[in-house]
């Protein structure tokens, strides 16, 4: 049974008469597949929307799905059917007889015109000029008055309760007394009665209509001063950002030449920066003892480190092995010298996120096909290999005496491997199995290294690095991305290795999560969060980074990251402190005390160390990388043809090819065809193992990757892929037979 509930009138907006606003209900039957075929569902039609239900109870907390009228197509069929179009789906409708299905349409139509109407209203009237800010004594008066007009309703409604109660007891009484001598006296009982409830109804609507003449005449204007509200915080968002490119371009002028707007020289210029590091992270106290606090689960807190010590220019410990050759900007100014410095600009295509992505919550997002619309136009692979943009660190740490400054070095560099992600908000291309990347930069730099998918479900990669600078870096990741519904996590497993070859140091640390926001509503940002644990598993040297997650109400900068560098024996001899999207420094601890309890019980510990001395500094983006994906120097150049590669090199898919082009629906169709055909070969190697089985085969490998094997590592007893060799002696030979043909 269909019930249509009337409301009373709605206030109608000015210059626009509506009807009153209808509530209709019933039970109709949904298709929902070939498998249940039609279901009943309860059907609620209100203020243009078309809500359902599995049942009349669900109203109270679930709603299975809503269709907006405003902008549905509304069909009648045969058979009391109907079929509403919007948004691209349609929902098949039946009614119980005819006459209920045109109940229906009837109530659909209606509810779509008014719906139109308020829409092309709310169109309309923002046409009009902004309002000037009104007074807020006005504005206070108007709520007082609908406050007071709320209370007169209250007590109308009280009131028609009492008497209505009466006036139903004195008809009860009069039909009990029909025909005897008193039913004269209850007849003007009654009439009274009915006397005051028409009264008393009156004063109702009366009052209904004072409150609603208050708030239409002043609902215009506040929806005139929302309007306004919004073009003025719309155009600070533009100002905000004009003045960020502004900033961004004058900092980049300057560094590329201090002298033409400091007026200083060279040598003065290590000084000035100094002195603006200090000003960043400490207070501007003269002549105080440096303090800081460390709490026993490693927050870090600067009070102040005013003691002088020198530094060269740069910001690089004079105390620390290093030469004009290894100054943090000779890898970016010769990148740019050697390498392509551009890439063609990304188009300006819009594609909603949230359309895709809402039927992905709490899913495997490597398992999910996504138009590269939402991928950066490189591979994980390639990704990997970013990590070495300041792999100076590491040549400066294999020259280091003391394995303390050793690992401070190592820390910084485990850093600076996430300050290029600050703008990268775009997902890196899945490689396909066995597909592999090199980075060749031994000429340059004196370092070059492999990366190849070893697995596609979990999806990973194993990469390795050796350097004639002395060291030699390994690690096997595995990534698990979920999507959360307002957010993205990203978590690699796995550890990273580290070995120096004069030392024979090991170092071994692990990634932190990477978190993506605003998937649903506002523009995509992203987060690091977590601890990274630094251990030198030759010397027992440990190293503990905190990522602080961003939080609003926190008073620390963002992106803050900050550690203890450790003995064996659990002393701090390092402080470091820094971000991981900007700079990161160490200062070396001469006291410590115990201070007074933190918070949840936790001990405090005073550090007195000296000045803070530069270890990292983020090279400053490329001119217009705000156009070409935010790609750090280096990263122009990951996907710059190069001779000889293998045939499995990231380098030569198509797909991630055309994207960087700008060719994005021609390289939406070969990203579809490479995963088809990707899908295809897992299945025939899943036939030929179940094949093997049923011929009494127990010895059954897997997927064996070309240039790793996998082992069980002596330091943290992990399993994982390390570098069996080969690749760069095939790569001489141009011997490329065993490579598998993946494109």
């Amino acid at each position: 049974m269909n019930e249509l509930v009337k409301s009373l009138p709605s206030p109608s907006l000015p210059g626009l008469h509506l009807p009153c606003v209808d509530t209709y209900r019933g039970w109709l039957f949904k298709w929902t597949n070939y498998l249940k075929g039609y279901q009943r569902r309860w059907f609620v039609l209100s203020n243009g929307l078309m809500s359902y239900y599995r049942t009349q109870a669900e109203m109270a907390h679930t709603c299975r799905g809503t269709i907006p009228l405003a902008t549905a197509h509304i069909e009648v069929g045969d058979t009391c059917h109907m079929v509403l179009t919007s948004g691209g789906r349609s929902y098949h409708l039946k009614a119980t007889s005819e006459a209920e299905c045109q109940c229906w349409v009837s109530a659909m139509q209606e509810a779509k015109a008014n719906a139109k109407l308020l829409m092309h209203h709310s169109d309309d009237s923002g046409d009009e000029g902004p309002v000037p800010q009104e007074d807020r004594a006005l504005t206070q008066g108007v709520l007082k008055t609908l406050a007071g007009k709320l209370d007169d309703l209250s007590t109308c409604n009280e009131l028609i309760g009492k008497h209505g109660a009466a006036l139903q007891r004195s008809l009860s009484e009069l039909e009990e007394l029909r025909g005897s001598a008193d039913s004269t006296d209850r007849v003007k009982s009654v009439n009274e009665r009915a006397t005051l409830f028409r009264i008393t109804s009156n004063a109702m609507i009366n009052a209904c209509r004072d409150f609603l003449d208050v708030a239409e005449s002043h609902s215009r204007r506040w929806q005139k001063a929302l309007q306004h509200e919004r073009q003025q915080r719309h155009h600070l968002e533009e100002t905000i950002e004009q003045l960020a490119k502004q900033h961004n371009s004058l900092e980049r002028a300057w560094r590329e030449n201090p002298t033409s707007y400091t007026g200083v020289d060279r040598s003065q210029e290590g000084d000035a920066s100094d002195e603006n590091d200090d000003a960043e992270f400490f207070d501007a106290m003269e002549d105080s003892t440096g303090f800081i606090t460390v709490t026993a689960s490693g927050n870090v807190q600067h009070k102040r480190s005013g003691s002088n010590q020198s530094m060269m220019s740069g910001g690089v410990p004079n105390d620390w092995t290093h030469n004009e050759n290894d100054t943090p900007g000779t890898n970016h100014m010769q990148l740019r010298r050697t390498r392509r410095s551009r890439i063609p600009d990304k188009p300006n295509y819009s594609l909603n996120l949230w359309s895709i992505m809402k039927n992905c919550i709490g899913k495997d997002l490597s398992k999910i096909p996504m138009p590269v619309n939402f991928n950066e136009p490189l591979s994980m692979l390639q990704r990997l290999s970013e990590d070495l943009e300041y792999s100076d660190l590491l040549d400066r740490a294999a020259r280091c005496d003391s394995t303390l400054e050793q690992m401070c070095l190592v820390a910084a560099f485990s850093v600076s491997s996430y300050s290029t992600t600050v703008h990268r908000t775009a997902k890196p291309f899945n490689p396909l199995l066995g597909e592999t990347y090199e980075l060749d930069r031994l000429e340059e730099y004196g370092y070059r290294s492999v990366c190849e998918q070893v697995s596609h479900h979990p999806p990973a990669a194993a990469h390795h690095v050796t350097s004639q600078k002395g060291w030699t870096l390994w690690q096997h990741i595995t990534i698990d991305s979920k999507f959360r519904g307002k957010y993205i996590s990203v978590v690699p497993l796995g550890n990273i290795h580290l070995q120096f070859h004069s030392s024979g140091n090991h170092y071994v640390w692990s990634k932190v999560t990477s978190t993506v926001h605003n998937i649903i509503v506002g523009k995509l940002w992203i987060d690091q969060s977590g601890d990274i644990d630094i251990v030198n598993t030759t010397t027992k040297d440990t190293c503990r980074l905190k990522f602080s997650p961003y939080s609003y109400f926190s008073r620390d900068v963002p992106r803050k990251v900050t550690g203890v560098v450790e003995d064996r024996e659990g002393t701090a001899h390092y402080i470091l402190s820094g971000t991981w999207d900007d700079k990161m420094e160490s200062a070396k601890i001469v006291d410590s005390s115990q201070g007074c309890g933190g918070s949840e019980g936790k001990q405090k510990t005073v550090y007195q160390t000296l000045q803070p001395k530069l270890l990292w500094k983020k090279y400053p983006l490329p001119d217009n990388a705000e156009n070409m994906h935010f790609f750090s120097a280096l990263a122009l150049t990951l996907n710059e043809q190069e001779e000889g590669v293998a045939p499995t090199d990231s380098r030569l898919r198509q797909d991630q090819r055309l994207m960087e082009a700008g060719l994005w629906d021609e390289a939406n169709g070969q990203k579809q065809r490479l995963e088809e055909r990707q899908r295809v070969e897992r299945k025939k190697r899943g036939a030929q193992a179940n094949q093997a089985l049923e011929e009494g085969h127990q010895d059954i490998e897997g997927y064996e990757p070309l240039w790793f094997q996998k082992r069980t590592d002596d330091t943290t007893g992990e399993n994982t892929y390390t570098y069996r060799g080969g690749y760069w002696e095939a790569k001489d030979g141009q011997d490329w037979t065993q490579c598998p043909e993946i494109f």
